[in-house]
């Protein structure tokens, strides 16, 4: 029995390989981008290095707390969750200040316009941070924070997913796409819910409904007029 015991706790949990594959992922998207020569890091604004640094972090500690819960070691699984919980806030702070730094110099994708830039980063990491933030209010029930912590990574994918994807040549669909494969990592844990419990989790609907939010709601924010002003002031400002 101890063996058996020894054996489960030694194999990474699905959670854990969740979090673990989405993560490098996500690290695998930004740094290929970055070693193809498409970012001039010598004339980037210290913000966006700063940005990428803590993004960095949370990734780490996330794969970190992932492997702890799946081996026993909640205790320090707990005190690393409100390292990150901490860091939360940052990540806003910075996300926000990368795209405004962005704008007036045009440092983002040709393929946007600055409307749906300005959208696509406030609307993402505001969604992620409500998920994140809900996630560690039920922290007291693993169900609902395990499912929630691995929904926000989902959402991590998407900027990841504009590196990789060819998205100058599929636009203006390229981010209906990216929206299709984070449902379809959202999907295996939705397959892992009916073979655990049967049904699917509320949580999981929860990461769905997320995901296809923080698509719509940049599409519809990028074309109306009042955002299109807002983001010109942003500019002139």
């Amino acid at each position: 029995m101890a063996t058996l015991a020894g054996a489960q706790t030694a194999r990474l949990s699905f959670w854990a390989k969740m979090t673990i594959g989405i993560s490098v992922f996500i690290i695998f998207g930004f740094a290929q981008f970055g070693l193809r020569g498409m970012v001039d890091y010598a004339h980037a604004p210290l913000v966006m290095h700063l940005h990428g640094i803590a993004m960095l972090a949370w990734l780490s500690l996330l794969m970190t707390q992932a492997v702890l819960a799946g081996r026993g070691g909640l205790a320090l699984h707990r005190k690393l969750g409100w390292a990150s919980a901490g860091m939360l806030p940052l990540i806003v702070v910075l996300a926000s200040m990368t795209c405004l730094a962005a704008l007036p110099i045009n440092m983002f994708p040709p393929f946007f316009t600055a409307a749906y830039f300005l959208a696509l980063v406030h609307v993402s990491v505001v969604i992620f941070a409500v998920v994140v933030a809900t996630a560690v209010s039920r922290r007291g029930q693993p169900d609902w924070h395990k499912r929630l912590m691995v929904g926000s990574t989902i959402l991590l994918m998407e900027p990841a997913l504009g590196r990789v994807l060819p998205m100058p040549f599929i636009m203006p669909w390229g981010e209906w796409l990216s929206m299709a494969i984070q449902l379809g990592v959202a999907a295996l844990i939705v397959r892992h819910d009916r073979k655990e419990l049967g049904a699917i989790h509320p949580a999981t609907v929860v990461v769905g409904i997320s995901v296809v939010l923080s698509h719509v709601v940049v599409e519809v924010l990028a074309v109306t007029p009042a955002w299109i002003a807002f983001t010109a002031r942003m500019i002139a400002a």
